[in-house]
Parts: structure tokens; C-alpha cells; sequence
């Protein structure tokens, strides 16, 4: 009898291991999730930042050498993260794809001129920043205009602010939750002990000798949670490099390593710190409290 009530009690306490790991995985695979989320928000943000082009349009007498000079110029440039010459004719040819006719014979000769198409770094492709980039190609002789859209940067640079502070935003309730919700499912699992406590207290035991092996399961329980999140997580985001490739994949194994240690550190750190207090409760009722 002793043996199979021995059993029952060693089923229960796994089970309830098993409960409180996995609710912790959960979690932290959510909020993981959603750091990965931001982290792929910012290198889509800067994807389009950096494929919004500038077009320095050329002046017609403007000779290859001055231009080649001007391109390698532009390529050394800390701000500048590719250029692209277009001459007379590719241009006349690009348009006349776009248009569907030949307004070169039609016209009897071509009008278009030649260009550089600028693209910036992301950091630079902001109002400001670009103002001063324009001021600086209209200074060179070669140029005759600089044309970009400049209402497009203007939104590109609000939706993604909007959008990052949304994530903010959601990111903090979503860690408030994530603290509540460990936070609970560890106090059930210390509440199911409370008479353990107690029966050791009774016999002298010291708060920190009762406290300990609570506080060492409570590490285990968050690094196993942690883990478990994090093989979610990979597994996430390896599905996502084959269906989005050119955005999400493993091209930054550090951001992403970085991640995976903060979802370890914040796992153990929140399984610690719900355990202690949950367990110092108890140590504070006395011995008829422990029925309400």
C-alpha cells in the first residue's frame, strides 16, 4: 500500500514538473518569437530604406572618364551603399519596354540622359540625412539634378516608427503576461507543497535549508523551459527561411544566438524569482492559514 501511494506521489510530482516546464516553454517561446519578430522588423525596415534609389541625373556634355570618377567617388562615400550607371541608350531602351513603342524613331532622337542611381545605407535614408546627401551631389559639376521621391522616404521613415513602437508596446504586455502566467503556474506547484514546508519548519529546519531544493528545481525547471523554447524557436524560424528567405533565415547567427541566451537568462531568471517569493510565503503562514 505504502509502495503504490509512494508511486501515485512520485507520478504526481513529475507530472506536475512536466506542467510547469512546459507552460514556461510556452511562454518564453512567445516572447521569443516576438523578439525575433523585432529583429526582423528592423532588417525589413532596413531592406527598404536601402532600395529606395536616387537617380543623379547627368549633364549631356559630361564626359565616361568624369563619370566613372564621379561613380568611384560615390562607392567610397560612408553613406552610399551602391551605385548604378545608366547611359543614354539603356535608359531610352528601359523606357521604351515601359511605354511599349519606339519614341526614339518617333521623336528622331533620344532626349533621355544619362544617371547614376544611388542607393543609401538605411541609417541614412531618413529626412534629414537626405537632405544633406542631396545638398552634397548637386555640388559636383557632372550633375544637373538630383530627383528621389521624397514622399515616399517620408512614409517609409513614419510607418516605421509607428511599427516599432507598436512592437515595443506589444513586447512589454507581452512580458508582463509572460511574468504573471510563470508566476502562477510556479505558486500552484509551491501551493501543492505548502504542508512539506510547514512539516519542515516544525521539525527546525532553516528557511534557506527549506527554501533551497525549491530554488534548484526552480533553475532546472526555467533552463529545461528554455531550451525547449529555443529548439521551437529554431524549428520556427527554419520553416520561415525556406517560405521567406529573403527576409527571415540564420543570415545573423549572433542577433539570433543573442536572443536564444536572453530567452535562457529570462526563463531561469523569472522561474527564480517566482519560486523564492512563492516559497518565502509560505514560510511566513502559519500552520492553520495553510487551510484558506
Amino acid at each position: 500500500m505504502k509502495k503504490k501511494d509512494s508511486q501515485q506521489t512520485q507520478r504526481q510530482l513529475r507530472n506536475s514538473y512536466f506542467t510547469t516546464v512546459i507552460s514556461i516553454a510556452l511562454v518564453l517561446f512567445l516572447l521569443g518569437a516576438v523578439g525575433y519578430l523585432m529583429l526582423n522588423a528592423q532588417r525589413l525596415s532596413n531592406y527598404v530604406k536601402e532600395n529606395i534609389g536616387f537617380n543623379i541625373v547627368l549633364k549631356d556634355n559630361v564626359r565616361e572618364v568624369e563619370v566613372r570618377r564621379l561613380q568611384k567617388y560615390l562607392d567610397a562615400s560612408s553613406y552610399v551603399k551602391a551605385t548604378e550607371y545608366i547611359d543614354k541608350d539603356r535608359a531610352a531602351k528601359e523606357l521604351q519596354e515601359e511605354l511599349g513603342e519606339d519614341f526614339v524613331d518617333f521623336l528622331g532622337y533620344n532626349p533621355l540622359l544619362s544617371s547614376i542611381e544611388v542607393k543609401l545605407f538605411a541609417e541614412y535614408a531618413n529626412p534629414d540625412s537626405i537632405k544633406n546627401v542631396e545638398e552634397i551631389f548637386n555640388s559636383f559639376p557632372q550633375v544637373k539634378e538630383v530627383f528621389y521621391q521624397k514622399n515616399l522616404i517620408q512614409k517609409v521613415n513614419e510607418n516605421v516608427n509607428k511599427i516599432s513602437l507598436v512592437l515595443l508596446t506589444f513586447t512589454f504586455l507581452l512580458l508582463m503576461i509572460a511574468t504573471a502566467l510563470i508566476n502562477n503556474t510556479i505558486r500552484l506547484s509551491i501551493y501543492s507543497k505548502r504542508f512539506l514546508i510547514n512539516t519542515m519548519q516544525l521539525v527546525g529546519a532553516t528557511k534557506g535549508f527549506i527554501r533551497q531544493p525549491f530554488v534548484s528545481t526552480s533553475i532546472i525547471h526555467g533552463l529545461l523551459g528554455a531550451l525547449l523554447a529555443n529548439g521551437m524557436l529554431a524549428g520556427g524560424i527554419y520553416v520561415l527561411h525556406h517560405e521567406l528567405g529573403g527576409f527571415i533565415g540564420f543570415d545573423n547567427i549572433e542577433l539570433i544566438g543573442v536572443l536564444f541566451i536572453l530567452v535562457v537568462v529570462l526563463g531561469i531568471f523569472l522561474s527564480l524569482v517566482s519560486t523564492f517569493f512563492a516559497v518565502n510565503k509560505y514560510l511566513r503562514l502559519k500552520t492553520d492559514q495553510l487551510y484558506f
